[in-house]
């Protein structure tokens, strides 16, 4: 006696034969197809590019993800034209339904991270078709005759296999821009002066050691030394409350200086001496490695300080986080003519500032952000004036420095997604009075 077929229960629509007969099975044939070509080829394009030259291991991880996958929609491409013409093999079915699946998956994926990092409209546009062409690809494919052996088995993993690759596109793009950052260390040391041979100067050598702890390397963006002279009197007896107010303000607007309060000693702004850079620019320090270099700072005899302050600060970048293209080279001056933001100018004209301006073409550490992404450049400032020096970086896309500066939220996403790490050492003080005794 033969069984009658079971009732629809309204959950999955009516289960058809795959053909060619109609134009709605010619129609979900194609799109089907088109969906596992494109998503194959770009998938192996992310995946090749992401294996071969992401800067992490989860970067890497997503790449041989992404290998494997367009690999499986590519067995899919053929499982396809089986399954709706030759009914040849039993489970052809099956594999068109898993790679449209991973499709789905992958190209929603896509599709997320063009929407949160993504700079080009194209992307969110081509990710959103694919998408939407993956999910009636799937629909398509479930309302035909699929063989599925073990179903629970395939099911969980379907699930397993999804939840791995969501964990690890969850890890790539969401826990690892806001771990634990990781900072070299930069320790200043001044030696005895040494007296000219005429004994009418001097000179105050400076050790500057920057150690990298961390497991990462760093990318050198600039590096500044600076020596500030300072008079510091003394008075007869303890000075007044209002003279320590006196004090607060006035070296509050001071920059790149400590703000001394004493009851005796009567603080002057200080002024600067002499700056340089300690570091190539461009150059980079390794894990585990460090890098030491002595400046030498030289002043007449009778100069009318009574100490130096030295102060040390190094601009960094991650090198797992982005690529710097050499060179760096210096492109402009805030006083001259050339690429330099608004902001900079309007600042040197207010505080009498003055900065040299580098930049150099920067890379994202994977394959995805670097099609999806703008070119980017990082321009670092070496600023200077009368009453300090100092450094300060940024990453921008070609003329959005000028719309003006970063916000503070943007300034920490900025240095949480390209790693950038600004150090600071000083100020180291070395009073001079033995050695101007010694005229």
């Amino acid at each position: 006696m033969r069984t009658p077929p079971k009732p629809h229960n309204g959950l999955r629509p009516k289960v058809l034969r795959p053909s060619l007969n109609t134009p709605r099975a010619r129609l979900d044939m194609t799109v089907i197809l088109l969906v596992l070509v494109a998503t194959t080829v770009l998938l192996a394009w992310f995946g090749l590019g992401n294996f071969a030259h992401a800067l992490t291991f989860p970067g890497r991880l997503t790449g041989a993800v992404f290998i494997s996958i367009a690999f499986t929609t590519l067995l899919a491409v053929g499982a396809t034209v089986d399954h709706w013409t030759g009914h040849s093999f039993q489970y052809s079915g099956l594999l068109t339904l898993v790679g449209v699946f991973l499709a789905l998956l992958t190209d929603a994926m896509l599709l997320l991270r063009t929407l949160k990092s993504g700079d080009l409209v194209v992307f969110p546009v081509v990710f959103g078709v694919f998408t939407a062409a993956a999910a009636w690809a799937l629909y398509a494919v479930w309302r035909t005759s699929v063989t599925v052996p073990a179903p629970k088995r395939v099911a969980a993993a379907v699930v397993v296999s999804s939840i791995l690759a969501v964990a690890n596109f969850g890890y790539q793009n969401l826990y690892l821009p806001y771990r634990r950052e990781t900072r070299p260390l930069i320790t200043l040391s001044v030696d005895k002066a040494v007296l000219s041979q005429d004994r009418k100067a001097f000179a105050v050598p400076v050790d500057i050691t920057i150690q990298n702890h961390a497991d990462v390397g760093f990318y050198v963006l600039g590096t500044e030394v600076h020596a500030m002279g300072e008079r510091v009197g003394l008075s007869p007896k303890d000075r007044l409350r209002q003279q320590w107010r006196s004090d607060a303000e006035q070296f509050a607007h001071s920059s790149g200086e400590m703000n001394p309060l004493s009851r005796r000693e009567i603080h002057q702004p200080g002024e600067l001496v002499e700056a340089k850079p300690w570091m190539q620019p461009g150059n980079w320090i390794e894990p585990s490695d460090a890098f030491t270099t002595r400046m030498v700072v030289q002043l007449p005899l009778d100069t009318r300080y009574d100490q130096v302050a030295y102060y040390a600060s190094a601009s960094l970048a991650r090198k797992d986080q982005l690529v710097l293209e050499p060179p760096l080279n210096f492109v402009a001056t805030s006083w001259g003519r050339g690429d330099v933001p608004k902001w900079v100018k309007a600042q040197q004209q207010k505080k009498g500032l003055d900065s040299l301006v580098y930049r150099a073409r920067v890379h994202e550490n994977n394959a995805i952000d670097e099609t999806i992404r703008e070119p980017r450049f990082v321009s670092l400032y070496w600023t200077f004036g009368t009453h300090g020096a100092s450094l300060q970086s940024s990453i921008t896309r070609k003329g959005e420095d000028d719309s003006g500066q970063l916000s503070g939220e943007d300034q920490r996403a900025l240095v949480s997604r390209y790693g950038l790490v600004d150090l600071f050492a000083g100020p180291v003080e070395r009073t001079l009075w033995d050695i101007k005794s010694q005229h």
